[in-house]
């Protein structure tokens, strides 16, 4: 059986560790298991995986905890399970760096799905190449430093940045004075697939306008296109 990547499962019900388990292995996947936080990074100290589906409610550290841990050591592929549904939830999974999110009960083909999708945009962004010769993006006296993850203001003051507000803004930056529908933010943002996450742009839209704006209810910088999406204005200094 050929081995398509290595995922390791992180859930507190035996039953769906179980199921998962038999169901992509049989897809031609190594799968490991664990119960908890501790058990996971067991697991990972052994081995290293290339995705990790994390339940979101765990005994001691929860899935949250534990992705935006897992987003702050590497680039691996993280997709969270959850019984819950608010939209809460699915904000905070985005700034934690998740790059999917599925609510149970699932379709395991529906899994699959969302593996492969995950899968191939980690491959993308950890994919050799040569790296970026741009680091530091300028615009109306502020600069964001795209490889440190700083963001300065125009009176020389640290703007603390969430992942996914991070993750937005680059992408705005790398895409000013253009036109961008929701659906096309969310895969430049964290090269996922439009989905469960869709509407939370609109959250880290606001976010990010209460840090960057003047007046965010009257903004200038990132503007809204009625039916169409956004658009950021300032003229950007990519160097």
């Amino acid at each position: 059986m050929s081995d398509n990547g290595h995922i390791l499962v992180v859930d507190d019900q035996q039953e769906i560790r179980d199921v998962v388990q038999e169901y992509l292995t049989g897809e031609g996947f190594r799968v490991s298991t664990a119960h908890d936080g501790a058990g996971m990074r067991r697991v990972l100290s052994q081995s290293a995986a290339d995705l990790v589906i994390l339940d979101l409610m765990l005994p001691g550290e929860d899935g949250l905890t534990l992705a935006r841990s897992l987003r702050s050591q590497s680039g691996i592929g993280i997709i969270i399970l959850t019984g819950r549904g608010e939209t809460v939830d699915r904000i905070i999974g985005l700034e934690m760096g998740a790059d999917d999110y599925l609510p149970k009960p699932f379709h395991l083909r529906e899994l699959l799905a969302r593996v492969k999708s995950v899968l191939r945009r980690v491959q993308s962004r950890t994919g050799e190449g040569p790296q970026p010769v741009r680091s530091r993006a300028r615009f109306a006296g502020w600069s964001l430093d795209l490889s440190s993850r700083e963001l300065t203001s125009p009176t020389a003051e640290a703007v603390r940045l969430t992942t996914g507000e991070f993750d937005l803004l680059a992408a705005f930056v790398s895409n000013a004075n253009q036109v961008l529908s929701r659906d096309r933010l969310l895969d430049l943002a964290r090269n996922r697939e439009a989905g469960p996450f869709d509407r939370t742009i609109d959250v880290q839209v606001g976010r990010l306008r209460r840090k960057l704006e003047d007046d965010p209810e009257n903004p200038t910088l990132i503007k809204t296109v009625r039916g169409s999406g956004y658009i950021f204005t300032p003229a950007v200094d990519l160097s």
